[in-house]
């Protein structure tokens, strides 16, 4: 053990020189140049990509063993490290900040750097002499962090997609409990922030479940865009360092690992080298983005006092000087994360589009924002799911009241008496201060009638 000025450490030796590493670090030369280039941005590891990472990492190994390049002895060490990180046991040796440069180098090595050092610990090694275990030619060998870091990213995004999937699936189940609900609530229909035609509140509710639907459904449809990786690619996709059987066995022993529908790139120089796939899948997770945000603005406008057809459950006080008041903070902490969402898309695309020839130099920024914006989509409808919905109501008077006030009923008459007729009856109500139902029976049309119009049935019934 050497010591350095910031106390008790190691010294390694890489490509740059020697530098100080913490004793106890599993982490190595690498990860430590990196925490000294990269300062962190306060954004840690998705937990997903460490043990994506894990298991990609144990493919491979599963494949070297296979074919007589790890001793096995060595490989039970190395698994059983990949094992623990799998299992969250390593994270805070993962150290690296997720925007390292490099396109993920400094990601990759710290992996290799914790369990070659994890694993010669097994071995009862001490850390950092990489003997038997080194982390570029044992942990790493057979791979290059271009074809890794994508496949871990892809695994990583697949599981998320999948939880967000049945998340959107619990979401669109709870709007459609609503709509049953609300099913014979009369209430006015808006366009522009205007009076628009009659409608129900089952219907405004069937509204938001039908787009939640689309958003599970195109989420369900993009996992097959990921599904494709470029493990056994190497460097620039030419498979250079890796020997022809481990290329075509890699992928086959990840999907045996993880349990999901892997297939290898066909052409895997070009999938080195594009990361679009990164970009229509993040473009489903905006249009879902968008649909939560209307869905929030619809439950705010229709809650705020002026409306009140909509009673959102009280969360918590909402001011620190109003007494009493209370504001609709999960429709707006909903909205905050679609936002988010949308802005992190375009960041990924930009630094998708911005890869040079063989290689997205800044995949590590498309890779944050596409598990980032899964987080945050999983978070905005768990949170309508679990604190909003159970307690929404939809005040069935209040409704009522603004629908008898409404000059809006006279458009479902203009079937009856046509559009000029219609036309003078809402005049005639405004000019002498008539309802418009008393306006109407001028031209003929019976209290019955009007009732009728109004009825949920009619209502939800299509056409005349």
């Amino acid at each position: 053990m050497t010591t350095t000025a910031a106390g008790p450490g190691r010294i390694e030796h890489d490509l740059i020189g020697d530098i100080a590493v913490p004793a106890e670090a599993l982490y190595g030369a690498h990860a430590r140049r990196a925490l000294l280039n990269f300062p962190s941005t306060g954004r840690p590891w998705p937990p997903r990509l460490a043990r994506a990472f894990a298991l990609v990492k144990k493919a491979a190994l599963a494949v070297n063993l296979e074919l007589g390049f790890v001793p096995k002895e060595d490989a039970d060490a190395i698994g059983l490290a990949c094992d623990e990180l799998a299992e969250g046991a390593l994270d805070r040796h993962l150290v690296v900040d997720p925007l390292s440069g490099g396109a993920g180098t400094s990601l990759n090595m710290n992996v290799n750097e914790v369990l070659a050092n994890r694993a010669n610990q097994i071995l009862g090694q001490p850390l950092g002499l990489y003997r038997p275990i080194h982390p570029n030619d044992t942990v790493n060998r057979g791979q290059s962090t271009n074809d890794v870091f994508p496949t871990a990213v892809r695994v990583a995004a697949l599981w998320a997609l999948n939880e967000l999937e049945m998340r959107l699936a619990a979401l669109q189940a709870a709007f459609q409990e609503k709509e049953r609900q609300f099913a014979d609530v009369t209430m006015v229909g808006r366009t522009e922030l205007q009076d628009a035609v009659p409608m129900t509140a089952g219907q405004l509710v069937a509204s938001w479940a039908e787009a939640v639907a689309r958003d599970r459904w195109r989420v369900f449809k993009c996992a097959e865009r990921l599904k494709v990786v470029n493990l056994g690619g190497t460097a620039i996709g030419t498979g250079i360092g890796a020997p022809r059987r481990f290329i075509f066995r890699a992928v086959e022993a990840l999907r045996q690992l993880t349990g999901l529908p892997l297939a290898r790139a066909e052409n895997l120089v070009e999938a080195t080298s594009n990361q679009d796939a990164l970009v229509e899948a993040d473009g489903i997770l905006e249009a879902a983005a968008a649909n939560l945000l209307k869905i929030a603005n619809d439950l705010r406008l229709l809650s705020m006092s002026p409306i009140g057809e909509l009673t959102l459950p009280p969360m918590q006080a909402g001011s620190s000087i109003m007494p009493g008041k209370v504001n609709p903070v999960i429709p707006e902490y909903v909205a905050q994360l679609a936002l988010e969402t949308m802005a992190g898309h375009q960041a990924l695309v930009a630094a998708v589009s911005q890869g040079n020839l063989q290689l997205s130099q800044y995949f590590p920024l498309a890779a944050w924002h596409l598990l980032d914006n899964l987080r945050l989509l999983d978070n905005a409808a768990r949170a309508l799911v679990e604190r909003l919905l159970p307690d929404l109501a939809v005040d069935a008077a209040r409704c009522r009241e603004h629908l008898s006030r409404s000059l809006s009923v006279a458009a479902v008459f203009v079937p009856k008496i046509g559009y000029e007729k219609a036309q003078e009856a809402v005049a005639l109500a405004g000019r002498e201060g008539l309802t418009l139902s008393e306006a109407l029976a001028r031209f003929g049309v019976s209290e019955a009638e009007i009732a009728e119009a109004l009825s949920p049935a009619r209502l939800r019934r299509l056409g005349e």
